[in-house]
């Protein structure tokens, strides 16, 4: 996995290095202290995987990849800033970490890389520019979630659930039932309606998650969700859509 790190610190190029020496996988071919040295290796060593710092001085990192002619690597931002986490997924990185960066969330941060690496296609992929900031977002796209001091980088595929809770939205993936600040409407407005649907004023469910449905009061339908006790309503009018969308 040929990478370079990218960072205008050189002690956090120092550091990211001997961590990653825990990574035989991970091969460093260079680092560069800016976006001005950093294209030439770019365009010269093709790396597979970058590790990016945001704020640098001259282009920052996003502006970086958006100078990247032909195929762009996968990338891992490295910040001392969770804000751009959200212009972050945009690009398609694979993973965000916040500085100083924890061995075990390098660990995952690999680990995804390999497997994009293993079973993606990058060889053909385009830039990790966003064309349109206001793309739906389907199951393979990654989000950042971050609830008080808790940060999770998720691939929306894995959350069955959203549960609106007043101006919050409540999201349900894995044993975890974190609230991030925006309104289920918002929300539907970005998700894929191929994969997440409507149930009811409050709910938002993966379709890939249903277990069981059974017939429900008034006309709707009541859905069990794998791997979970949630039990959600659709309600009698968005039960017609739904039986409209899933059957032949």
């Amino acid at each position: 996995m040929k990478t370079l790190i990218i960072d205008d610190e050189r002690l956090a190029r120092n550091e990211l290095r001997r961590l990653l020496e825990n990574f035989p996988k991970v091969d460093i071919i260079g680092e560069a202290a800016n976006a001005d040295e950093a294209l030439p290796m770019i365009d010269d060593l093709q790396p597979d995987l970058l590790f990016l710092d945001i704020q640098m001085p001259g282009k920052n990192g996003f502006e970086l990849l958006q100078s990247i002619e032909g195929r762009t690597p996968e990338v891992v931002f490295t910040t001392a800033y969770d804000e751009y986490a959200i212009k972050a997924f945009e690009f398609n990185a694979l993973d965000y970490l916040l500085k100083p960066v924890d061995l075990a969330r390098l660990s995952e941060a690999i680990h995804r890389v390999e497997e994009e690496l293993l079973h993606g296609s990058t060889a053909e992929r385009t830039p990790n520019v966003p064309k349109d900031a206001t793309k739906l977002l389907g199951e393979n796209d990654q989000v950042f979630v971050k609830d008080g001091e808790k940060c999770w980088f998720v691939k929306l595929g894995k959350v069955r659930l959203f549960e609106s809770m007043g101006n919050y939205v409540r999201l349900y993936f894995d044993d975890q039932k974190p609230l991030v600040l925006k309104s289920l409407n918002a929300l539907e407005d970005r998700l894929d309606p191929a994969t997440y649907f409507r149930a009811n004023r409050k709910h938002i469910i993966n379709l890939q998650w249903i277990d069981k449905i059974e017939p429900w009061f008034s006309g709707g339908l009541l859905v069990t969700l794998r791997g979970s006790n949630d039990k959600i309503e659709i309600s009698r009018r968005q039960a017609i859509r739904f039986k409209e969308m899933m059957s032949l």
